[in-house]
This record gives C-alpha cells, structure tokens and sequence, in this order.
C-alpha cells in the first residue's frame, strides 16, 4: 500500500541559531527509514508526469520504486544511466519548479520529494557503495570540452559512456564551474562535487585545469593542431553585472561573482589556515533577489555580519528558490524589498560608509512577465553600510567569441546555438549552458549538455 500521508517526511537540518555561524551543510539528509517512507508516497504512475519536468529524463519512478525496495545501488545506477551528478542535483536542482510540479500527489498535498530521495541515494552510494562504473571500449575519436562546470561535465559523462576519449579544459585550478566557486559549502560541500567528478575520472574523462582557452590555446588550435573531432563550449556565465551607480568603484564593494569565488573556491572563510583573506565590516547589504544574492547574504552572516538584502521589486516577484529565501529569515538576514540603489557614499579613505536608496512600487508588466517597479518620488534614504555585495546576473566571458573567428554570438554576448543540439555557427563546435542562456540553473546547464553530447555522438557517428 502507497503512503497516503499528504506531507513530505521533513528533512532534519541544522538549526537556524547554529548553522548561521558555520559552513557545515544545512540540510543532514534522510536516513534509510525516511527514504523508504517518502519513497512509499510515489504512486508510481503509469504516465509519470515528473519525468517531464526533468532536464535530464531521471527515471524518477523507477529509481524512487528500488528506494521502496530499499535497493539503494540499484536506485543509484539507475539514477546514472541518466544523469553524471546526482549528488549534486539533489542538493540545488529547483526540483519545486520541475519534476515536483508535475508530481500527481502535488495535487492534494504535498509532492513525493523527488530532490531528497536522489540526494539519499547519491549519499548512499557514495558511502557504501562499489566502484562498478567500467570504461566503455574506446571508438577512437577524440572530444574536448571547454570549461569543467555543470554543462561541460556531463557533456564530457555522457560522450565517455559512448567510448570518446574526452578532455575537460577548466580555467580555474580546480573543476566544478559554479559548483565549487558559486555555491555555498553549507548547500553543497565541495567534497560531494569532488566525489562526483572522480567518477568521471573513472570512466576515462581526462581533467586539465588552468587552461584558459582563448589565451592558453585557441578553440582553432584544439581542432587543428591538437586533432580533436568536436568541441563542447560550456563556460558558463562568469562576468558580473553591475548596477551603473555612482560608488561602485569604492573599496568594500564587490560583485557577488568575486565575493563567492573568494570564500568557496578560495576557502576565505578558514582564514588564515587558508592564505586568502576577504574584508567584510560589520554591515552588509547584498543587491539582489536571486540564489546567487542569497548564497552571497547566507556567506556574509556566517562570517558574522549583519546582513540585508535590497531588492526592487516584492518578494513574489524575487526569483531565488523559496527553500532559500525561507533559510535565509530564519538565519536572521533582513530583507528591504521594493528598495533600489541609486548611489553609494564613501569616507574620505575611499571605502564605502552608506547605500542611497528609493523606494518603489511596481508598474506594468516588463519584457520578463514581472511587473516593472518604479520609484516613488522624494522617497530616497541612507543605510550605513561597510560592504556592498552586488548580486544583479552574469554574461558569458567574452574570450572565445573574442579569440574564435565565426562564433556567432547574440547582443548580449551568449553564443548562438540550437535549443535540441547545442549546434553553433562553426562545423563541429557545439555549445550549451550558461553560455549559451545567460545565467540559468545548474539542472538546466546539465539538460543543455545532455543534448549536445547526443548531438555530438550524431555529428561524429557520420564522419
């Protein structure tokens, strides 16, 4: 018999007042108890409308149907056949607005937690589990992939179960893309990502960090001289946006892209046991209303700051995950919505010493389908403030466009590629990802490179 129950079983976490002054993971996971009692809620549909929902086509009711079983390796391998990262994409994938939206149990009540029972499994596996992934028989042709984040290492997955011998160019020194330098250690430790992509390593994907392609070698350079067949650009959204103010330049502003970098990569929050240090006073406001503003505000607490967020528009309109958003008022971060920068004010050293905002309310509708807000006249006023941490979107780097001649690209500097194949303007080259969007979810980065990397298999299969 289903569990019938009309709610999640809960997820324990750490409590807001402890975890506010840690880097420790909030959320501590289901035991095998609770896997299987949430696994029992699954009705296990003859059309499962979840499947839909996913990105990457997990087959949602059958792995959740071997948690039932508790056939935890099973679920696990299972899980794989579809997806390089499920230990990541249980813990950030917005699984409300994807395969839980679907959920039939949604309808009355709450929806199976598809999220936590792929987070239990991966845990699992990771811990109790055999190395049983073997190397598939090598078709002689060669792939590389630039940029190591969430598109790129499972383009680079899926193309190693195929047989191609698959090198991931990565810029920084380590890989994971946003994995290891924008998400916080408290919502995915940096040793799961680690873990995830030594399984790749296993399946034969080879790892070069510190390439920056476009300086190091150019894409021309990697199909010519370096003899590969195709190329997948996933490199992601790493230029920051910044707000066009007055102050911006001031020392104590930083852009969120640095501010995380910094800490997560960088480990700023084990100074000086780490060798990088980060200024932040005692008042903090971070701009913005996404994940990333969120991720910024929740690091900023936990190095003891008091935190607010400004964000122009409600806090309907506010576009990070509600999980989020829910976490971080219950760690103590202030929220002022309907309030917009418009200066910020230094001292006579040049650091920054207060924000100068208006309030505003919202008008019609904009391009995005959220109502425009619009400042309320003669309603300006100050916060002190010691750092500003701007959180307002990324734009793809414009290296490769810039070193890579026939990449075509659109006005606001993602390259141009098909929606179903990642194919670009150049034979051979495919792209997907942040990329190829603009700055989207990790889930919908690892859908792009899916595609591309069947894409490539199909391209490649005809030469």
């Amino acid at each position: 018999m289903p569990n019938m129950s009309l709610k999640k079983v809960p997820m324990p976490e750490q409590k807001p007042h402890i975890r506010n002054k840690n880097f420790e993971e909030v959320a501590l996971g289901y035991t095998e108890e609770m896997a299987v009692e949430e696994a029992e809620r699954c009705l296990q549909c003859k059309n499962p409308a979840c499947m839909a929902g996913c990105p990457v086509q997990v087959k949602i009711p059958e792995f959740i149907a071997l948690v039932a079983e508790k056939k935890f390796a099973q679920a696990y391998h299972k899980i794989r056949e579809s997806s390089s990262l499920p230990a990541v994409c249980g813990r950030v994938c917005p699984q409300e607005n994807q395969c839980e939206k679907y959920c039939v149990r949604g309808k009355k009540g709450e929806p199976v937690a598809i999220g936590r029972l792929e987070r239990f499994v991966a845990d699992w596996y990771m811990k109790y589990g055999k190395a049983e992934l073997s190397r598939p028989v090598p078709n002689g042709k060669k792939v590389a992939v630039i940029g190591g984040g969430p598109s790129g290492l499972t383009c680079a997955g899926d193309l190693a179960k195929l047989g191609y011998d698959v090198t991931v160019f990565e810029a920084f020194h380590t890989p994971g893309g946003v994995l290891v330098y924008g998400i916080p250690q408290f919502r995915l430790p940096k040793e799961i990502v680690k873990q995830e992509i030594e399984t790749l390593q296993s399946m034969g994907v080879t790892l070069m960090t510190d390439m920056v392609i476009g300086k190091v070698l150019s894409l021309t350079e990697l199909m010519n001289d370096e003899k590969f067949d195709a190329v997948f650009i996933g490199t992601g959204a790493g230029l920051p946006g910044f707000l066009g103010i007055d102050g911006e330049n001031l020392n104590g502003v930083y852009s969120a892209n640095e501010f995380l970098t910094r800490i997560n990569l960088m480990k700023a929050y084990r100074f000086p046991e780490y060798d990088t240090p980060i200024h932040l006073g005692k008042n903090v406001v971070v701009v913005g209303g996404g994940n990333v503003a969120m991720d910024a505000a929740r690091s900023a607490k936990r190095l003891g700051a008091d935190v607010t967020i400004v964000y122009r528009r409600g806090r309907e309109e506010m576009p990070a995950r509600l999980e989020e958003i829910h976490h971080a008022e219950e760690e103590g971060i202030q929220f002022k919505l309907l309030c917009n920068p418009v200066e910020i004010l230094g001292d006579q050293d040049g650091w920054v010493s207060q924000i100068k905002c208006v309030e505003m309310e919202l008008g019609e509708p904009d391009a995005s389908g959220r109502r425009r807000p619009v400042a309320k006249p003669d309603s300006e006023f100050l916060l002190d403030v010691d750092d500003v941490i701007v959180a307002v979107g990324q734009t793809p780097n414009p290296l490769i466009k810039a070193t890579t001649e026939g990449l075509e690209t659109n006005s606001r500097g993602c390259i141009i590629a098909e929606e179903e194949t990642g194919k670009t303007s150049l034979a051979g080259v495919h792209a997907g990802g942040d990329a190829v969007t603009g700055a989207a979810t990790v889930i919908l980065a690892m859908g792009a490179g899916k595609k591309a990397a069947k894409a490539i298999h199909e391209y490649l299969s005809k030469k």
